[in-house]
């Protein structure tokens, strides 16, 4: 059995208000999210239409609203806000959501990473 087929959105940059003190998320932070979905249907059924599929135009952008939609302490929280939303309005068996935040010192990023199933 080969592995399941996924769709992959890589580092897309997004703009939100983030982080515990006041003074953190009173400016607009870019975060790096990437998110691996597997949709419910392989793509050896898809025919090259796209309804059959899962538009990543359409994630990226309801992924780039939800991050702007309020301010938020935790990257944490953001990453189970994004797969919860994807799992309840796509077609997909399962996600995973990891983010970047570029905020400590001497390190390239803090991330999490997060599965979540149907």
């Amino acid at each position: 059995m080969h592995p399941p087929d996924t769709i992959e959105i890589r580092r897309l940059r997004v703009s939100t208000l983030i982080g515990v003190p006041d003074e953190e998320r009173a400016v607009s932070q870019t975060l790096l999210v990437t998110v691996r979905m597997t949709p419910s249907q392989g793509f050896d059924g898809l025919a090259d239409e796209i309804s059959r599929t899962v538009d990543y135009y359409a994630v990226s952008q309801e992924i780039e609203t939800l991050a702007a939609a309020r301010p938020r302490r935790l990257i944490e929280t953001l990453a189970v806000e994004i797969a919860g939303h994807l799992l309840r309005n796509h077609p997909l068996q399962h996600v995973a959501i990891s983010i970047e935040k570029h905020i400590l010192p001497n390190t390239e990023c803090v991330a999490v990473h997060i599965e979540r199933r149907r």
